[in-house]
């Protein structure tokens, strides 16, 4: 049976984003991953992840275009922002599926990239053809592309967080304030002062505020869902905590709404998607809930106004912010069922 199975590669394979996709992955029943990279690691896996000891036996190698496509037919790039722009496009020349877990292919405008990641793109060509990967709002155009950009962990809660007001009632909406926290994985494995635990043991910080990167990304998406340009600001926190995030958005309307009527509208809106949760009336989300899964975690409250909706929304950052949504969105690419390797 493996000779139908699809062969996968990830590439960043040192990184946390790239082992969580290798650990999914690796109990895929459809998928028989088929090589592995990494910029700064090489050697057996369970040497740079001694969790998957006699699990795998696959040698972790230097990166090399010509025998990712060789040996695999889909591949997962967990690397930098900017690195991925450089070896996706001979990936899809080589026919391969790429899911890019990369800033490198969200952004439509260039210039914008450009001046939000302080570098120059490479590959306007295919930023045109990437899909934006989150599947509760573009799942037919995944199904379609070969080069699907995964959101960014953020964007991802923010989005699936707004998205039902957003694009039912973008006329009634005067301003939305993006209150958001993420556990310290989110920054990545590397080596910082600052995410030191005894740096981050009993300490809660804002970071980057209203200068975030992950801004314009949830800013196209809302733009485009809303049929015009809306009054958003976000800001980022910094959690004490391995993983998770929460994020709190405060939207304000012109025209009111009732907490019954919000709900219904969330409700119908994600009735079919497995992995988005609207929480009951009275109840809201909590990261330990979310924790190791690809679930959102959504709840609603209203002010006495009527005019004031408060919108809280949970994801584990590595999994439905990055490692589950990439084997989501290559579910779809494959056509095999969303939530294989998943539930």
């Amino acid at each position: 049976m493996q000779i139908n199975m699809m062969r996968c590669g990830v590439v960043g394979l040192s990184g946390y984003t790239g082992k969580e996709v290798f650990k999914l992955l690796l109990g895929h029943p459809q998928v028989r991953v088929t090589y592995v990279a990494a910029q700064s690691s090489t050697g057996p896996v369970w040497q740079i992840w001694p969790e998957f000891l006699n699990r795998t036996t696959l040698v972790c190698q230097k990166f090399n275009v010509k025998e990712v496509i060789k040996r695999t037919d889909a591949v997962f790039l967990a690397l930098p922002h900017t690195q991925s722009m450089k070896v996706a496009p001979a990936l899809l020349k080589g026919g391969l599926k790429v899911i890019d877990l990369s800033a490198d292919y969200r952004l439509k405008g260039i210039k914008i990239y450009e001046t939000w990641y302080g570098h120059k793109h490479t590959d306007a060509k295919n930023v045109a053809k990437a899909v934006y990967g989150i599947p509760e709002l573009y799942r037919q155009k995944i199904k379609k592309t070969k080069l699907v950009a995964n959101p960014g962990c953020y964007p991802t809660a923010a989005i699936l967080g707004l998205a039902p007001l957003v694009s039912t009632r973008s006329q009634s909406i005067s301003s939305i304030i993006v209150d958001a926290k993420s556990g310290v994985s989110g920054a990545g494995r590397k080596a910082s002062l600052s995410l030191l635990s005894s740096e981050m043991a009993n300490n809660f910080k804002a970071y980057k505020v209203l200068s975030h990167q992950h801004a314009p990304e949830i800013e196209q998406c809302i733009h485009q869902l809303a049929g015009g340009r809306l009054g958003i600001h976000f800001v980022a926190h910094l959690l004490p905590i391995d993983r998770g995030i929460l994020n709190t958005m405060y939207v304000q309307l012109k025209n009111p709404i009732t907490l019954k009527q919000l709900h219904t509208l969330y409700s119908k809106f994600y009735k079919m998607e497995p992995f988005v949760r609207v929480h009951p009336l009275g109840s809201q989300p909590e990261v330990k809930n979310v924790a190791y899964t690809n679930f959102c975690d959504i709840g609603l409250a209203v002010a006495q106004d009527k005019k004031t909706v408060v919108i809280t929304s949970a994801i584990d950052n590595l999994v439905k912010g990055a490692a589950g949504q990439a084997v989501q969105n290559m579910n779809l690419m494959c056509g095999f069922n969303e939530t294989e390797g998943l539930i």
